[in-house]
């Protein structure tokens, strides 16, 4: 019973990570930028996201879920602004193998990379809604069990999440090395509208 919970986690948070959205974008170009670590810990942070909202939906907390439903708009405004932000950001940045610096970042830019996709990923609507929603049937089968089975499915989403940003990092990491300083300079600049387009989105869905 208690692996089942587990690969039901697994499965659920390999499968909302996986979608290419936002934070899909920036960790392809925070690993094509700075190295498969860098891409991976951003993936991390998104995977902590997703536990912490796998974590409030498997304990059956509605009443905090629906708090956080019900300020989506001003969330989404929040990630849609830090969105715009990074979209800037990223579309003005020079490559690494062009200021000379090195592949990986510092501890302070992993820890950077971190906290900006685990931000982002909590003040995204849609990670909530999703959550609520698949949780919402799980809930007869985990609440029925005990909080021991809730934690079990929240960390299967957490492993989950976590594999598929290994995948995605892993797999973008090895194109790194095959691409220009041209082509780089590319990737920052779709990246970064592609970013910036999904900020206005998120803030015009807010608003």
């Amino acid at each position: 019973m208690d692996l089942w919970l587990f690969m039901r986690g697994v499965v659920i948070g390999f499968s909302l990570a996986a979608p290419v959205g936002p934070i899909g974008v920036l960790t392809i170009r925070r690993t094509l930028a700075h190295g498969r670590l860098t891409g991976f810990v951003s993936g991390l942070g998104t995977a902590t996201a997703d536990a912490l909202y796998g974590l409030i939906g498997a304990l059956g907390l509605t009443s905090l879920t629906t708090v956080l439903t019900s300020q989506s708009g001003w969330l989404g405004l929040i990630g849609g602004g830090f969105l715009i932000y990074l979209g800037l950001r990223t579309f003005r940045a020079r490559p690494a193998a062009l200021d000379g610096g090195s592949a990986e970042q510092s501890t302070t830019g992993l820890l950077s990379a971190y906290f900006s996709a685990l931000g982002l990923t909590l003040t995204n609507p849609a990670t909530i809604l999703a959550f609520a929603v698949i949780f919402a049937g799980l809930n007869a089968d985990v609440a029925a069990t005990s909080a021991t089975a809730a934690v079990i499915v929240v960390g299967g989403v957490f492993v989950g999440s976590a594999a598929w940003w290994l995948v995605l990092s892993t797999i973008t990491g090895w194109l790194r090395g095959r691409l220009t300083p041209t082509a780089l300079v590319w990737v920052n600049r779709i990246s970064g509208i592609v970013i910036l387009a999904f900020g206005v989105v998120a803030l015009v869905r807010g608003v």
